[in-house]
């Protein structure tokens, strides 16, 4: 059986990352924990921010994958994007990288992880814009730029999912939804 070392070596990196953060990861940790030579990491990735970015397609395919599982042809546009957002930012808590690139962006601003910070949320916008694109389509929602709303969208259920919490009794979950809703469906305009 083949050993295959460059999903050792990225398996490591991901294990490094997650736990040190992006500035505190060497090439010498990735090496020690994939228990290869540092050279054979350079066969594969010609840098660190290489390696990293690599990491980082795999983190946003798989946040890709999570949203898909719940999104159903047979809900309406709004439950769907209320299942599939409430699943991302679950994911995005949950995910140790996600979780320590957001505690370096805070504590120290790493460039790189800022740059990870913002492939994730560019990515998650790019997933809603798919999905606007396709509600548009059907003629669920009127006619839209796709990204922005996409934009808003995330926001919106971010200051609500997360941010209101800050300093605020949390919402449940169905309250965001029916939140989302209100404001995006309803609007604030009379009756």
């Amino acid at each position: 059986m083949t050993v295959d070392r460059r999903k050792m070596i990225v398996e490591a990196a991901a294990k490094s990352f997650a736990l040190f953060g992006y500035k505190a990861t060497t090439m010498d940790q990735v090496a020690k924990i994939a228990g290869v030579g540092k050279g054979t990491i350079y066969t594969f990735f010609a840098n660190k921010e290489e390696l990293f970015q690599d990491i980082m397609a795999k983190l946003i395919h798989e946040m890709k994958l999570v949203a898909e599982e719940v999104v159903d042809p047979s809900r309406n546009f709004f439950d769907n994007l209320h299942q599939a957002l409430d699943r991302l930012l679950d994911f995005r808590e949950e995910h140790e990288l996600a979780i320590k690139l957001a505690q370096e962006v805070k504590e120290i601003g790493t460039q790189m992880a800022q740059e990870g910070i913002q492939q994730i949320e560019k990515a998650v916008v790019g997933y809603i814009q798919q999905q606007v694109q396709r509600a548009m389509d059907k003629g669920e929602i009127k006619r839209c730029d796709p990204e922005m709303t996409a934009f808003v969208m995330l926001k919106l259920y971010m200051a609500l999912a997360a941010d209101w919490k800050k300093t605020h009794e949390p919402l449940e979950k169905g309250q965001v939804a029916e939140l989302l809703r209100f404001y995006l469906q309803g609007g604030l305009a009379p009756v």
